[in-house]
């Protein structure tokens, strides 16, 4: 895929206030920098865009990161509303983020690898019905364009000239006809999907086990249940944030107001756990009372 000529980034810091020069500026920066290339070197560049596949990690390692971090806290603060142990906190901690994280690994592989395997017999398809029946692509195309609002001179015109390029046509027609991404070519060692699977386990393991640190790193310190939880508490808050801030890269919102509901939905999932702990920890004492208060 060939580089982008402007600076995404930039382009979107630019629409989201409404200037005009810099969203200019994002836009040309980069396509200066490559026609001087072409010039020096005599030939266009061949530099291959990778964009797509560093920002599809980035995000699985994200949203793997923040389930990771929300899902071991809700353990911890439902053993914490319950009363139980240190002990008791660790071991369910522990053996939850590493099964979760499993999963969770295990799971997106699988799901990647399926949606590569119907994107791949899809291409198949397209690819088989233009070598056999190339006017039928063409008019479905035609005829698509012409649905979203393209003259139909121009939509002729546009797809007659994607045609003469199968490969590219029938990638134009996976994303406008499908809605699906062409597959990526295969390559050299550990299958993709299986690389994002570990990718989103190690990020799940690493964001989830930062509730269990403060329980961990202060225990030595600390015997008091309530006060390793409010550690163990401060030290989610503040992961949840910063997980938040970095997710606004893939966002329209703004990194603190992003960092800000991150850790409102972790507050509220740990609130939730928490009473559930402490409500049935109160039932199971009613529950112990009341047979000895019979029995006297």
């Amino acid at each position: 895929m060939p580089e982008l000529t402007r600076d995404l980034v930039l382009a979107r810091d630019a629409a989201t206030r409404g200037d005009i020069e810099a969203s200019r500026a994002a836009h040309t920066a980069t396509a200066t920098r490559v026609e001087s290339e072409r010039s020096s070197e005599g030939a266009p560049l061949g530099a291959t865009e990778t964009h797509k596949k560093g920002g599809d990690r980035m995000k699985t390692c994200l949203f793997g990161g923040l389930d990771g971090i929300i899902t071991t806290f809700a353990v911890v603060a439902g053993a914490g509303g319950g009363g139980l142990s240190v002990p008791v906190v660790l071991i369910m901690g522990f053996s939850s983020l590493v099964a979760d994280a499993l999963s969770m690994g295990v799971g997106d592989a699988l799901s990647s690898k399926a949606e590569s395997e119907v994107a791949a017999q899809e291409r198949r398809r397209e690819m088989w019905e233009f070598d056999n029946y190339p006017e039928g692509e063409i008019n479905e195309m035609v005829e698509l364009y012409i649905q979203r609002g393209v003259p139909a001179d121009d939509a002729h015109l546009i797809v007659s000239t994607m045609a003469k390029h199968k490969e590219f046509f029938v990638d134009v027609m996976m994303r406008d006809e499908l809605g699906m991404e062409p597959p990526e070519p295969p390559g050299k060692g550990l299958p993709d999907h299986w690389v994002s699977g570990l990718y989103c386990f190690a990020a799940f393991m690493a964001c989830g086990a930062v509730p269990l640190l403060g329980y961990v790193a202060f225990l030595p310190l600390l015997d008091d249940p309530q006060h390793l939880f409010r550690i163990s508490c401060a030290l989610t808050a503040l992961a949840l944030f910063v997980l938040g801030a970095l997710k606004s890269r893939y966002t329209t919102m703004a990194w603190w107001r992003s960092g800000l509901e991150i850790l409102a939905v972790g507050a509220a999932t740990a609130a939730a756990a928490y009473l559930i702990g402490w409500g049935v920890e109160r039932m199971v004492d009613r529950w112990h009372v009341a047979p000895e208060t019979e029995h006297a």
